[in-house]
């Protein structure tokens, strides 16, 4: 299979059946980070990821990292930690803060870059994406973002500039979105982070399944507006 170039003028993807398998789920090139091929590629399984300064790549892996919010791991340290949390954890309260510390917090570098953060402001605008903030008194000290899709959240980047923090929000988020009728928390690559929290790989037929199903359901109307959490 050859990896197919995208164009500006149409929105369309090939199947994510047509990804290469080395490297795992590359699927396409090329196009823009426009709100509507963005909405558009996570309905159908696919999300971007490149290096600055290279073209836009487009991804949908076999297996997928998928998390059940309701089977997320809670270990004896981190139980005991976060019944004397020193933390509260807020929702859609400071996105614009949260992808600045994912994009600034990575050793290796990040795939977060200033076109990226606009494309993802816009989407918060518009009430698809959404953040998870862990604070110290007033510090942002760790937290979370992706998009919305019914029953699914793709989570898309965390970051902990402190002790357990990022753990700390995808525990909240979990339970908070499993009450109001979340089903699946897409991690897209399995990690051993995501992993140790409960994080599992699934095909990816298993994957657009639950995503043709799941996308459509909605969840609770309070699930996302700003509030706090913990």
């Amino acid at each position: 299979m050859r990896l197919i170039q995208l164009s500006r003028e149409s929105l369309n993807f090939p199947p994510p059946e047509m990804a290469l398998r080395e490297p795992n789920g590359l699927l396409a090139m090329g196009g823009d980070l426009s709100p509507a091929r963005l909405l558009n590629a996570y309905h159908r399984g696919i999300f971007p990821w490149f290096s600055p300064g290279d073209p836009i790549l487009w991804w949908s892996p076999d297996p997928r990292a998928v998390l059940l919010p309701e089977q997320f791991h809670l270990s004896r340290s981190m139980k005991r930690f976060h019944r004397h949390s020193p933390y509260r954890v807020t929702l859609n309260q400071a996105f614009y803060a949260v992808i600045e510390g994912c994009a600034s917090d990575r050793q290796e570098g990040t795939w977060i870059t200033p076109e990226v953060k606009r494309a993802w402001l816009k989407l918060f605008e518009m009430g698809h994406a959404q953040s998870v903030e862990v604070w110290r008194d007033d510090e942002l000290v760790g937290g979370m973002y992706g998009m919305a899709l019914g029953q699914i959240f793709c989570g898309e980047s965390m970051f902990s500039r402190s002790e357990n923090a990022s753990k700390t929000a995808l525990l909240v988020f979990s339970q908070h979105f499993h009450q109001h009728g979340g089903k699946l928390i897409d991690c897209q690559v399995l990690n051993p982070h995501t992993a140790s929290l409960g994080a599992e790989e699934i095909p990816r037929v298993s994957w657009l399944a639950w995503l043709h199903t799941l996308a459509q359901q909605p969840v609770s109307e309070q699930c996302w507006q700003g509030q706090r959490l913990f």
